[in-house]
């Protein structure tokens, strides 16, 4: 089997890729290790950025997230039993989209379903092949057979422990990484949002954050010791402890229910680089990660896609490899900043074990001056809604 692109990787990242190269008639064939049943079963956050609601028009595939997606021209934030408001739209003329990973997910593989695009499900222990020469290829096994994929490149979409990154030689790849110590224990419930935006809430027992997914489906996290297990948290806990973290004009109106799911994920930070070898090119989270804090991890991905997307097409179509030669280059640029604003939303709004009391009134400070300065509320603002590709 040949194919001009070949994705491993059947998420966001691997499937938004694959429909923006189709639609420029480049062939692209996408491995998944898992079932398209699993993959659509994975419950992710749901902020889009400007840049990725773009793609997405831009892939076709727009329709739905337009019309069921929510529109969120700012964000509270909580401080001191009160709340302030980051005016997103007034501040830079744009919004976010709320719309569920996995709805963007269905999206995708129903959009590649209908345009004929080749996806491969339980595809197991891919192998990169000779990434270094003119002439790539894969291996995997599937149904108790070995098959093989040749193409032009490699696209690496399979996330933090795929085989892409670990393909890079160790002496030319550099990671960098900063785990935090603690993780956000977070439940999906249908119940009614607490609120039409989201609340990042800073108080004294920590980190708590009141999203949604739609009208009637809410997503509610609170950060909690990595020493701990989902078993530690019964319903009853969780929102007794959410309640106390949130303004009491919040919690008064909160409406609780049964979890439909739940579970602990730490945080961490992490970059690895280049994010090119030969004719590989890594994408997502087998490149990177940042904490949730900032919204920004499906969003980094896309703009690795904009970047791979637009250097592949340029390759093709022109015949100009300058997009390919320089993507690892353009990605890390926005990625290394997108990062830094995740790390500052995670201290600005967290409690950390070993935070003294001249942290915590630094701490204080940044969130006042945050509250009261148009200037601080713009640079969260235009980092929130997406810095430009």
């Amino acid at each position: 089997m040949r194919t001009q692109v070949a994705i491993i990787g059947g998420g966001p990242s691997g499937l938004l890729l694959g429909q923006l190269l189709l639609k420029n008639g480049i062939d692209a064939i996408v491995l998944e290790r898992q079932t398209r049943e699993y993959v659509l079963g994975r419950i992710r956050a749901g902020v889009l950025e400007v840049g990725f609601v773009d793609l997405m028009q831009e892939a076709g595939v727009s329709d739905r997230m337009e019309r069921e997606g929510f529109v969120h021209d700012g964000t509270q934030i909580a401080l001191d039993n009160s709340l302030f408001r980051i005016d997103f739209t007034r501040l830079t003329g744009k919004p976010v989209v709320v719309y569920g990973q996995t709805e963007v997910t269905r999206d995708l593989y129903e959009a590649r379903d209908a345009e004929g695009g080749k996806t491969v499900f339980q595809a197991q222990d891919v192998c990169i092949h000779d990434a270094k020469t003119d002439q790539p290829h894969l291996t995997y096994s599937k149904d108790g057979k070995t098959h093989r994929l040749d193409c032009d490149f490699i696209a690496g979409c399979d996330g933090f422990h795929g085989i892409s990154r670990q393909t890079i030689p160790q002496d030319i790849r550099r990671e960098y990484e900063k785990s935090y110590p603690f993780g956000w224990m977070g439940i999906l419930s249908e119940t009614p949002p607490a609120s039409p935006e989201l609340i990042y809430a800073n108080s004294q027992r920590g980190f708590a954050l009141c999203s949604m997914r739609n009208d009637n489906l809410s997503r509610y996290y609170v950060q909690c010791p990595l020493s701990d297990r989902v078993e530690d948290w019964p319903d009853g806990r969780f929102w007794e402890e959410l309640k106390q973290r949130i303004p009491a004009q919040v919690a008064e109106t909160l409406v609780t229910g049964p979890s439909i799911e739940k579970s602990i994920a730490p945080l961490r930070s992490f970059v690895s680089e280049p994010m090119r070898w030969g004719r590989l090119f890594l994408c997502g989270d087998a490149a990177h990660i940042v904490p949730p804090t900032g919204a920004k991890g499906l969003n980094t991905a896309a703009s690795d896609v904009h970047y791979l997307y637009n250097a592949l097409v340029q390759h093709y179509q022109e015949k100009d490899d300058d997009g390919l030669d320089r993507y690892s280059e353009r990605a890390l640029a926005r990625i290394w900043k997108a990062e830094r604003f995740s790390w500052w939303m995670t201290n600005l709004l967290h409690r950390f074990p070993e935070q003294s009391a001249f942290d915590l009134k630094i701490q204080r400070a940044d969130l006042e001056y945050l509250r009261n300065s148009e200037a601080a509320q713009t640079a969260l603002a235009e980092n929130y809604v997406g810095l430009p590709y």
